[in-house]
């Protein structure tokens, strides 16, 4: 079976958060997911079954910061960190580090 072009690829948000190396576990990417902490294109989304694809964009709400990224492409199984960092391009603006009170706020 010929493989999808790369426009037409698409992948849960829980799994290419895992499978990018931002979440540790797929279960910690659906908390993220369904806590309300995860835009995709300006729309918060809370469902982990939401699919992406390359030239989505996404923000994620950490505890430490909040990371601004583009999806370029999806992986079929949680790689090394030079591999998965394929997976996106970080587009996240310079900011000073969260205070130990903003820290405190951002707790789920």
């Amino acid at each position: 079976m010929p493989e999808k072009p790369l426009e037409e690829q698409r992948q849960r948000i829980d799994k290419w958060l895992f499978f990018a190396r931002l979440a540790k576990s797929r279960s910690l990417a659906q908390d993220l997911v369904e806590a309300g902490f995860v835009t995709i294109n300006g729309h918060v989304i809370v469902q982990s079954g939401r699919q992406v694809k390359a030239g989505d964009r996404i923000e994620i709400r950490l505890e430490r910061r909040d990371v601004m990224l583009i999806v370029r492409d999806c992986a079929d199984r949680r790689g090394p960190a030079p591999v998965a960092r394929l997976l996106y391009e970080d587009v996240t603006p310079q900011q000073a580090p969260l205070t130990a009170f903003e820290r405190a706020l951002r707790k789920p």
